[in-house]
């Protein structure tokens, strides 16, 4: 007969495979299986090794991370972590990659394949905020890029598991307000459709850098604060829709769905690839405060947790990465650049929204109050709930 600490093992265990199973499979999206990820910026001389980033993210239950580049040290200390991982592929090198396929398949070779499954690498963001952007010459090349190494990933067998995308910002849209009039920007159209295009049939989705911060910032005397906030306030109604936004986020993300049902992607997801508030800004960044941060980033969190569409998409979940893991303290421009970080340089938190910083219990605590449990037990829970 089983003892009564067994049969709660066995039951936990059981609890844990049940949960895990039914909420690995949010979304389609193969790059992105949960809501809440996080970008892992690293513009900074003073950031924790990232094996201790790989502790950090674990103690916080965060389980998809963006990076912007490729850079071994941190793919190797995510091996065997779980966490899912989205790896960038820098405007530096994308006209170099549009050249040729063989180009691109020596960079899959060199900075993805060796490290699968171990890492696990889901996708590949080619480029980041190209079209919009001042660089002409980086919207020609984008899409010969990005074909490039989807087909380098397919000839290794690799598509299947890791996806091809090139997140944008606010800049491709001539206007968003309210968002059943956003549309794409005319000098963009003939370069967007085409990504599309590609996109569509690879089926990845639009991803977009949405920062009602910045829209906040460029215009305090216009925009409600707690609108931007997610705090009560009016809100806005679209009149073509007949809906309401509480808040900004929500109509961002609809905005981009308005802008690609026009132009025939109507069936295309949006993943929001970036969005923040700074926590410290310049005497004219209006709204960058420690308050409005914590304040942003609480309520967008719970917000994504809830696993709800938007006003427009209702059946669609919204996901997105917040920018950032940590403050950057290298990175240009004004103030705000440096602090949008949830985290400090020395792994503390920056304010509180539920995570643990990393200090010297943090790695340990969040385990300890299952002590009765049998460490057998949570040893085998804890391999089962990062695989």
């Amino acid at each position: 007969m089983l003892s009564l600490n067994m049969m709660f093992c066995s039951f936990f265990l059981w609890l844990l495979l049940f949960f895990s199973s039914l909420f690995s499979h949010v979304s389609g999206d193969k790059a992105f299986s949960g809501t809440y990820g996080v970008n892992y910026g690293r513009i900074a001389d003073n950031l924790p090794s990232p094996e201790s980033v790989v502790t950090l993210l674990k103690a916080a239950k965060i389980k998809n991370i963006r990076i912007y580049d490729v850079d071994h040290q941190v793919l190797r200390a995510f091996k065997g972590s779980g966490i899912e991982i989205v790896v960038g592929l820098g405007n530096e090198f994308l006209k170099d990659m549009s050249v040729g396929e063989d180009r691109a398949m020596s960079w899959v070779k060199e900075n993805v394949q060796p490290f699968l499954p171990g890492t696990k690498i889901r996708g590949i963001a080619v480029g980041n905020e190209i079209l919009g952007g001042t660089d002409m010459e980086l919207w020609q090349v984008l899409l010969p890029a990005a074909k490039n190494v989807y087909n380098a990933l397919s000839k290794l067998g690799l598509d299947k598991n890791v996806q091809v995308s090139s997140p944008n910002s606010e800049a491709v849209f001539a206007n968003s307000f309210p968002p059943s009039s956003c549309t794409f920007k005319e000098d963009v159209l003939p370069y967007m459709k085409p990504l599309l295009q590609f996109f569509s049939q690879i089926g990845t989705p639009f991803f977009i850098n949405a920062y009602p911060f910045l829209a906040y910032k460029n215009d305090p005397q216009h925009i409600d604060l707690n609108y931007a906030l997610f705090l009560k306030n009016p809100g806005i109604y679209d009149a073509k829709t007949k809906l309401h936004y509480s808040n900004m986020f929500e109509a961002q993300v609809d905005a981009a769905y308005a802008a690609l049902e026009k132009v025939g992607f109507d069936k295309m997801d949006v993943i929001v690839s970036e969005t923040g508030w700074a926590s410290h800004g310049d005497e004219s960044e209006a709204g960058a405060t420690i308050k409005n941060a914590r304040t942003y980033n609480l309520n967008l969190r719970k917000r994504l947790l809830k696993k709800k569409g938007t006003p427009y998409r209702p059946k669609k979940v919204v996901r997105a990465y917040v920018f950032a893991l940590f403050n950057e303290n290298l990175k240009p421009g004004p103030t705000s650049e440096r602090n949008f970080g949830l985290f400090k340089a020395d792994g503390s938190i920056a304010y509180d929204i539920g995570f643990t910083g990393l200090v010297p219990s943090s790695a340990t605590s969040s385990f300890l109050s299952f002590k009765a449990v049998g460490s057998s037990c949570m040893m085998m829970a804890l391999l089962l709930y990062f695989l």
